[in-house]
């Protein structure tokens, strides 16, 4: 499989997952407008996906959404086989992406540097 159409799925998969959010996790005790999906990376086969989620709030609430993300996979997994025409529809991982996190510490340090 091409890297592009590879790109082009992974992609696809983003939009649909973080367009479906607030409709699966509608309910649950962490709201669905304080979890940002930055990535999804499927494999080769399109079997798997693993998406990677920020969160913002403090650790257990990051750990409560990843549960609750973990458990609604299925819904999820359901809209994309809806929406997506693909052979297999490829089981999610949800995994923390904590990269925005770090941007925001790199930052700080760069505002504490005296200018010259």
């Amino acid at each position: 499989m091409s890297v592009d159409r590879l790109e082009r799925i992974n992609s696809l998969l983003k939009r649909v997952i973080a367009e479906s959010m607030f409709s699966v996790m509608q309910g649950d005790t962490v709201a669905p407008g304080l979890i940002t999906v930055t990535g999804v990376a499927c494999g080769k086969d399109l079997r798997d996906a693993t998406v990677r989620v920020s969160v913002f709030g403090d650790e257990t609430l990051k750990e409560t959404a990843l549960h609750h993300l973990a458990h609604n996979a299925r819904k999820f997994q359901a809209i994309i086989n809806r929406e997506v025409k693909m052979k297999f529809t490829p089981r999610l991982t949800f995994q923390l992406d904590r990269s925005l996190e770090r941007g925001d510490e790199v930052l700080a340090i760069l505002d504490r540097l005296p200018q010259s």
